[in-house]
C-alpha cells in the first residue's frame, strides 16, 4: 500500500486513499467540537486496521473528554497502534497518548509539544495539547504553543481558524484581551461553526463584565455555534453567564432547563455547566425547585472515578445541592484514594481538589467560617486542577459569600473590592461591594479569647 498524506503533507501510515478521507473528516469534526468525529474514526478503522494515526486519533478522542469510561477505550487504541507506528511524528503521538492513559498529565502534554514543534503543521497535536493545558490550567501554554506554530501557517491552510481560536483562548487566560478578541473573532469570520473560537470571545467579555455586548455576541448567530455541536452546551452557559451577571433569573433558568440541560446529558463536559450554573443561583439563594436532583443523579457514576480533580468539585456542587451527604462522602473517598496514587490527579487533588471539596461541603451545612478556611488558601493556586478562569471563578464567589454570611465584613468588603476592579461595569460585581458596605464591622462574631 502507498502511504497515504493528510491534508497538510504528514505521511499516515497504513492508511487507504478511502481511510484518509474518513480520518480528515474526522479531524475535521474534532476541530469544530461538531458531530460524531470517533464515528468516523471507526469508519477509517473498519478500512484500514492498520491506520496507526487514526487508533491515535480514537484514543484522543476517548481521553480528553475526561470521561472516567474513555480511559479503556484509549489503552486498547493505544495497544492497536504500536505495532504501525514508524514515523517518528506517530511514535511522538503514541508516547504522549501512553503518559495520558497513565494519569501522566504533565508528561503528556511535554511529549506532544515536542511533537507540534517538531511539526507545526500537525493541528490535532496543536488541539490535542491545547486541551491538556486547558486541563491542567496552564495559562501561558494555552498560548504558547499555538505561537510557536503560528509563523508556519496562512490563512488559506486548512483548519487555520482553528489555530486562531485556540490562540484566541491562551491570550484571554494570558490576560491580553483585545488580541484575544481579536484573533476569536476573525476565527470566526473564517469559519462561523468554529465553537472554540466563539467561546473565546465570549470569555474576553465575561472577563470584563461586557454582559451586553456578550448576550449580543451569542445571541448573533447561535445556530452556527450550536448546532450538532458537542461544545454548544458550554457556550450556553456563557450566555446564561451574562444573564445572571443582569440579574436576569428567568432567562437563566430558560437557559437551564433548554439548552444547558434539558437533555439531561451525562457527559462530565455537559454537567460540569449544569453544576456550576446551579451553584451559582444557589449562592445568591435563588429557589431551582428539584432541578438539583437530576443533576445530582447524572454526576452520581462520577462520584467514585477520583480520576480528575474538576470534575470531583463540580460533582460535590450537586451532591451539597441535592443534600447527599453520602455522595460528598463517596467522592471524598475516592480522592483519598486518588491521592494514595502516583498519577498527577493525586497532586490536582491533594493541592486544590480537596480543599475545594471540604470548601463546599462546609458551605453547604452553614459552616461558613470553615468554607473560608478551606478556600482561600487555594483561590491563588486553583489553575492547578484545570479549568479557566471563568469557571474557576465559582470559587471566589463562593468564598465571597461565605465571608457575607459569616459575617466577616473586612474580607467580604477586600474581595467585592477585586471584583470590581476587575469587573468595573459588571452590576453584579457592583451589588457584592454594596451589599458588603452594610456589613457593620462590629457583625462579626469573634472567639472569645481565654
Amino acid at each position: 500500500m502507498t502511504t497515504a498524506t493528510d491534508l497538510h503533507g504528514h505521511a499516515l501510515n497504513g492508511a487507504s486513499a478511502a481511510a484518509r478521507d474518513h480520518y480528515e473528516r474526522a479531524l475535521g469534526l474534532f476541530r469544530l467540537y461538531s458531530g460524531d468525529p470517533v464515528a468516523a474514526v471507526e469508519a477509517a478503522l473498519a478500512d484500514s486496521p492498520d491506520f496507526a494515526m487514526a487508533h491515535l486519533l480514537k484514543a484522543w478522542l476517548n481521553l480528553l473528554g475526561t470521561e472516567p469510561g474513555g480511559i479503556d477505550a484509549a489503552r486498547a487504541a493505544h495497544a492497536a497502534a504500536v505495532p504501525h507506528c514508524r514515523t517518528e511524528r506517530e511514535r511522538g503521538h503514541l508516547a504522549a497518548v501512553g503518559h495520558l492513559i497513565g494519569g501522566r498529565w504533565h508528561e503528556a502534554s511535554g511529549a506532544i509539544l515536542r511533537v507540534s514543534t517538531d511539526h507545526p503543521h500537525d493541528l490535532l497535536a496543536l488541539q490535542a495539547g491545547h486541551q491538556l493545558d486547558f486541563f491542567t490550567g496552564n495559562a501561558r501554554l494555552l498560548r504558547d504553543r499555538i505561537a510557536r506554530a503560528l509563523a508556519d501557517w496562512s490563512a488559506d491552510m486548512p483548519g487555520y481558524h482553528a489555530l486562531l481560536g485556540m490562540h484566541a483562548f491562551g491570550l484571554e487566560e494570558t490576560g491580553d484581551y483585545a488580541r484575544a478578541e481579536a484573533a476569536g473573532r476573525r476565527a470566526v469570520e473564517l469559519e462561523p461553526r468554529d465553537g472554540w473560537a466563539q467561546h473565546a470571545v465570549a470569555h474576553v467579555l465575561e472577563m470584563q463584565g461586557r454582559t451586553g455586548e456578550g448576550i449580543a455576541w451569542m445571541r448573533s448567530d447561535p445556530g452556527a455555534w450550536s448546532r450538532d455541536s458537542f461544545f454548544a452546551v458550554h457556550n450556553w452557559w456563557h450566555l446564561a453567564l451574562y444573564h445572571l451577571d443582569r440579574g436576569e433569573i428567568d432567562e437563566v433558568l430558560g437557559l437551564f432547563d433548554g439548552p444547558i440541560f434539558g437533555t439531561r446529558s451525562a457527559v462530565a463536559m455537559d454537567l460540569l455547566d449544569a453544576a456550576a450554573l446551579l451553584w451559582r443561583l444557589h449562592l445568591r439563594g435563588e429557589p431551582v425547585g428539584d432541578r438539583w436532583s437530576a443533576v445530582a443523579d447524572n454526576w452520581q457514576p462520577f462520584a467514585s472515578a477520583g480520576n480528575y480533580a474538576f470534575n470531583d468539585a463540580h460533582a460535590v456542587m450537586a451532591f451539597v445541592g441535592a443534600e447527599r451527604p453520602g455522595q460528598v462522602a463517596e467522592v471524598m473517598e475516592a480522592q483519598d484514594r486518588a491521592m494514595a496514587g502516583e498519577s498527577d490527579n493525586a497532586r490536582f487533588t491533594r493541592e486544590v481538589g480537596r480543599p475545594v471539596v471540604l470548601g463546599l461541603k462546609a458551605f453547604g451545612q452553614g459552616d461558613y467560617a470553615g468554607c473560608i478556611a478551606a478556600l482561600q488558601p487555594v483561590i491563588p493556586i486553583a489553575n492547578r486542577f484545570g479549568g479557566s478562569h471563568a469557571q474557576r471563578d465559582v470559587l471566589d464567589l463562593t468564598i465571597l459569600e461565605a465571608a457575607l454570611r459569616l459575617p466577616d465584613p473586612a474580607l467580604a468588603r477586600a474581595i467585592a473590592a477585586e471584583r470590581q476592579a476587575m469587573k468595573p461595569d459588571s452590576s453584579h460585581a457592583r451589588s457584592m461591594v454594596e451589599r458588603a458596605r452594610m456589613l457593620s464591622p462590629l457583625d462579626r462574631e469573634l472567639p472569645a479569647r481565654s
